[in-house]
């Protein structure tokens, strides 16, 4: 049986396009791999991470799960975190969440979701420990769209301080990590200043 011809046809006018740009682009692609970046992100279809920062394949190496989770148990994320870093020598990795999420809100929900609930206890933690200043917001969506951003943090500091980082760090290795959360409404990134090159950064946004 013929599968999605539609989008095997997409996928023809795609590579042909590419070529007639840059005749040599597969060709080059193909021989190896050299990002500078590492993005994770949410699965959302609406958040394709390539696409939102205008990069062509080959320049971002890209991880992406339900509400863009860093968990030290995850050996999915931890492995494309290891590669990124030790093989890649990626010099950027990105935390990229977005506002209005899916899991974020499935996470403040009472009744049950399933497996997923499982996963989403990490939100909920988050919730938990920053109750106080999103109990004051005005509207769900404010609360919501708050939680977006601390998560965003919070896995910043997840990835900072696994062994696979922290590793790096110690024997001199350039790598920076940034917490940014993507507006599905306009279509723009914002900087949440997560910023964190060192383990004194890290400290320092521990501490904040």
């Amino acid at each position: 049986m013929k599968a999605l011809p539609l989008l095997f046809e997409n996928n023809r006018r795609w590579a042909s396009k590419v070529s007639q740009s840059d005749p040599t682009f597969f060709a080059t692609l193909a021989q190896q791999q050299n990002p500078e970046f590492l993005w994770i992100g949410c699965a959302d279809s609406r958040v394709p991470a390539n696409e939102i920062i205008g990069m062509l394949p080959g320049e971002l190496f890209v991880h992406r799960n339900v509400a863009n989770l860093v968990i030290h148990t995850d050996m999915n994320c931890l492995s494309v975190l290891q590669y990124a870093v030790e093989i890649l020598k990626v010099k950027h990795i990105i935390v990229c969440g977005h506002y209005g999420c899916g899991g974020v809100s499935a996470a403040l929900e009472s009744n049950p979701h399933g497996l997923i609930d499982n996963w989403l206890g990490h939100i909920r933690d988050i919730h938990k420990r920053r109750f106080a200043e999103l109990s004051v917001l005005a509207t769900a969506e404010e609360r919501v769209n708050r939680l977006c951003e601390l998560n965003v943090i919070e896995q910043v500091k997840n990835v900072g301080s696994s062994t696979i980082v922290q590793e790096a760090w110690q024997r001199g290795q350039s790598v920076t990590i940034h917490g940014w959360i993507y507006n599905i409404s306009d279509g723009l990134l914002n900087d949440l200043g997560a910023c964190v090159s060192s383990g004194d950064d890290l400290l320092e946004l521990e501490n904040m």
